[in-house]
Formats: structure tokens, C-alpha cells, sequence
């Protein structure tokens, strides 16, 4: 098997050698994060939501951004919900609560999805350098058969379609496990993102319906 491996490198030109660099950089891309959505991460943010909820509704907004502080970043509607207590607690009002709270999402967005979208790149470019190899070689094997005697025409031509079909098959097997993950990987960040907007959601609404903003006038007189 290491036989035929080496084989088709040598016989693919350099081409494999691209195609393996963007193979190896969208393995570890996936890898990354797999472990992120997969280990790091749960879709269980609405559960967690209810840690909060007697102390929100009871006024207790101290306990729940110590609370939320003691949970840390890797919960992340720890993070919302110590964002909008404190914006309660500075007596900001629903407006306030809700910009704060979108402040997260967005940010919470962003790392869901980060170096996802590569995937998608890396298999394209994976497809289209195993096209480019399949091009040149076969340019490669015409150019070199018109110039050759009777004798060589066939050894060059069987090298030059070698090396443009083994570049076609490596391309292929690297951009179909790229692709494949990309939309796995998507679906599981769009699955993340909805839990967590739905535990937002109920910690804006205990929020929204307890605290109300100060007027500038009474800020000035406190």
C-alpha cells in the first residue's frame, strides 16, 4: 500500500504535493473544530438557562453575574446572562438589555463559525489543482508524443495520463471529506446558535419584564 502511495506521487506530479498541503491544512481545520462544536461545546443552553431564572426574577442581579462569572466563557449564556444583569443592574433599561445581550450573540456567532467557511475553499481548490494537473498532463503527454519516435510515443503518453489521473482521483478524495464536513459542521454551528438565542431570549424576557430604565433627571438627583 506505501508502494502504490509513493507510486501515485511520483507518477502525479507536482500537483499531489498541493493537493496533499490542502489536505492537511483542512484535516486540522476539521479537527479543530470538531472538538469545538462537538466536545467543547452542547446544545444545552436552554437547560442551563433555568440556573438563573429564581435570582433574575427575584431581583438578585449581584448572584447571577458572580454566578455567571463562576460558570466562565465556555458557557456562553453565562456570558448573556452576566451581560444583561448588568446592564439591569445599571438600570438601562430593555433597550439596553437587548443591545447588550445581541452584543454576545453576535461575538458567540462569530466563533461558532470560525474557519468553517475554509473548508468549502480548500475543497474547491483541492478539486480544481486535480483539474489543473489533469490539464497540464495531458498537454504534457500530446506535446511530448508529437515529438517523440514510434518507439517512445506510448511511454510518454501512458506518463502524462498518469500523472493527469492520478492528479483528478487525489483532488477528488481530498475535496469530498472537506465539503462533507463543511455542511456537517454548519449544521452543527446553526444548532448551537438557535439553543443558545433561545436561552437568550428568556433571560431578556425575565429582564425586560423586572427592570426598568432611569430617566437622565432621577440619574442626576441619585
Amino acid at each position: 500500500m506505501t508502494a502504490g502511495i509513493v507510486e501515485a506521487f511520483r507518477e502525479g506530479g507536482i500537483w499531489m504535493l498541493f493537493i496533499m498541503g490542502a489536505q492537511i491544512v483542512s484535516l486540522a481545520i476539521i479537527a479543530e473544530r470538531v472538538f469545538a462544536l462537538y466536545i467543547q461545546r452542547k446544545p444545552n443552553q436552554k437547560d442551563m438557562v433555568a440556573l438563573f431564572e429564581k435570582d433574575i426574577k427575584s431581583g438578585q442581579l449581584d448572584r447571577v453575574i458572580t454566578q455567571a462569572r463562576n460558570l466562565g466563557t465556555t458557557n456562553p449564556i453565562a456570558v448573556v446572562a452576566q451581560a444583561g444583569a448588568q446592564a439591569a443592574q445599571d438600570m438601562g433599561g430593555k433597550e439596553e438589555i437587548q443591545l447588550k445581550i445581541d452584543e454576545v450573540l453576535i461575538e458567540e456567532q462569530s466563533r461558532l463559525e470560525k474557519r468553517t467557511g475554509f473548508l468549502a475553499m480548500l475543497g474547491n481548490v483541492g478539486t480544481l489543482l486535480g483539474l489543473l494537473g489533469t490539464i497540464v498532463g495531458l498537454i504534457r503527454a500530446f506535446s511530448s508524443v508529437g515529438a517523440a519516435s514510434p518507439v517512445e510515443k506510448a511511454a510518454l503518453l501512458s506518463a502524462g495520463v498518469s500523472e493527469a489521473m492520478y492528479a483528478t482521483a487525489y483532488g477528488l478524495i481530498m475535496a469530498l471529506p472537506a465539503l462533507v464536513m463543511y455542511s456537517v459542521l454548519q449544521n452543527r454551528a446553526t444548532e448551537l446558535s438557535e439553543d443558545l438565542s433561545k436561552a437568550s431570549l428568556k433571560i431578556y424576557i425575565w429582564l425586560g419584564f423586572n427592570y426598568e430604565s432611569v430617566s437622565p433627571s432621577k440619574k442626576k438627583v441619585n
